[in-house]
């Protein structure tokens, strides 16, 4: 398939890629049922958020497709990948795998880090599960993702494993201008446990490229996963983002979301609490400047009794930067004594920044605890004046009380996930290249944030330094 663009697109483009691939027949059925209800689906398909959303932004005019994309990294990215070269890892570069990198141990018990397309080879089953588990008639880039995917990444953590290392997974648009439509899977056997890190980055360009993402997690019965998400892309990217999340009986997921680059970010994620004590936990930052705009919905979907839901989100904007916040708690029939809890509040550091908040319930059945919650506001002018008086100007009074916002979530958080999101808060706020690099400032911020919330190890150190 040459170089299209995404507006141009159509039944026989989809049949090229399936053919470049020598696809199965049931997946290139998949591919041509949902590019018929992609043609057919409005970018918003809710009334309700359409008036809000902007995710027209994205000109289809622009965005630019290939089967195979330019296998190259950008340099600023380089350094990073220096870094994770003896770490588990995968690094997609455009539409192509970069390089893995699984030890033979691993391997041998059974851990599979691949391509989506080795995968639909070697474990055909699981990907099939996880195509026919997303309905292309809830959004159009969930159709247009499973009709025209070009890449993809796919997980397995086997059962009964518990990884002591995280497997990261670092994804990067092509220096070439093309953009990537990805098919990404992660599967957690029976009991098994393990710690995810996704990096997204994209290069300086003077077109719009796309990172389009549909990620569909499989945590089955008593796994847990720990999964944390920076995107960290140039302002001239797009970043589309569907997670589907199935939770089974006693499994667990935690999510921690850091949105810091990209002119539009869309991220739209599912938790099916699917099992007796299924448990999910969701933790979202946003941190916008210029023009940037964050399109967010996280719905927690209750099928069981006894599950527990939990979805955090914070939003922090300067200049002319937005966000949307949709969230929605539903308790079906069947799926008593569940507890769920949905919140999302912004801060506006500017006059023109704009922030919308629409949380909603749907309880279906009896004997049910859930609660849902919603804020905007200005920064504080007092809080201003009360630091101005301690020496501090108005940039520096502003990341304390920013500081101040974000703490409460960050209890939750490991030391290194907190380190990680300060460093890039740090490097934003600077005009830094949004890149996680261990130099001094990470160093440093680790350095505190080891020991924040340990009483004991203060406690100590104030002794030892008396």
């Amino acid at each position: 398939m040459q170089k299209l663009a995404l507006s141009t697109i159509n039944p026989t483009h989809v049949d090229e890629i399936s053919a470049s691939k020598k696809e199965p027949d049931w997946l290139k059925q998949i591919r041509k049922n949902s590019f018929a209800i992609y043609e057919s689906l409005p970018p918003e398909v809710s009334p309700l958020y359409n008036k809000y959303t902007d995710a027209k932004r994205m000109n289809p005019s622009e965005v630019s497709l290939v089967t195979e994309s330019q296998n190259a990294i950008f340099d600023a990215l380089k350094p990073r990948l220096a870094e994770l070269e003896k770490e588990i890892h995968i690094i997609q570069a455009g539409t192509n795998i970069f390089r893995i990198n699984l030890p033979e141990d691993l391997k041998a018990k059974g851990v599979v880090i691949s391509s989506i397309y080795d995968a639909i080879q070697n474990n055909p089953e699981l990907v099939k599960k996880a195509l026919e588990s997303s309905d292309p008639k809830e959004d159009k880039y969930t159709a247009l993702n499973n009709a025209a995917f070009n890449s993809g990444i796919f997980v397995k953590i086997p059962k009964n494993l518990i990884l002591d290392k995280p497997i990261h997974i670092v994804s990067c648009i092509s220096p070439d201008g093309t953009s990537t439509i990805s098919k990404n899977v992660i599967v957690a056997e029976q009991s098994s446990k393990a710690s995810i890190v996704q990096e997204l980055y994209a290069p300086k360009s003077t077109s719009q490229q796309a990172y389009l993402e549909l990620l569909t997690v499989d945590a089955q019965a008593n796994s847990q996963l720990a999964m944390t998400t920076f995107q960290a892309m140039d302002q001239s990217a797009v970043n589309f983002s569907t997670r589907n999340c199935t939770i089974s009986q006693d499994a667990k997921i935690t999510w921690y979301l850091g949105l810091f680059g990209s002119m539009l970010s869309r991220y739209r994620t599912n938790y099916y609490l699917d099992g007796v004590g299924a448990y999910a936990e969701d933790a979202e930052i946003v941190f916008g400047d210029n023009e940037q705009s964050f399109d967010l919905s996280a719905n927690l979907i209750h099928k069981k009794q006894a599950t527990e839901g939990k979805v955090v989100q914070r939003s922090v904007l300067r200049n002319k930067s937005k966000s949307l916040f949709k969230g929605m708690i539903k308790i079906l029939e069947g799926a008593s004594q569940s507890r769920s809890f949905l919140s999302g509040r912004s801060i506006l550091l500017d006059k023109d920044a704009k922030s919308d908040a629409i949380p909603g319930l749907e309880i279906l059945t009896n004997d049910v605890k859930a609660t849902h919650s919603a804020s905007v506001a200005q920064v504080d002018e007092e809080q201003i004046f009360y630091l101005g008086c301690r020496c501090l100007d108005r940039a520096e009074a502003e990341r304390i009380i920013v500081e101040g916002f974000l703490e409460p979530m960050s209890r939750t958080m490991s030391y290194q996930v907190r380190a990680w999101i300060a460093y890039l808060i740090e490097s934003k706020w600077a005009g830094r290249d949004l890149v996680l690099k261990s130099d001094e400032n990470l160093r440093a911020i680790v350095e505190v944030e080891e020991v924040r919330y340990k009483e004991a190890d203060q406690i100590e150190t104030h002794y030892k330094y008396r």
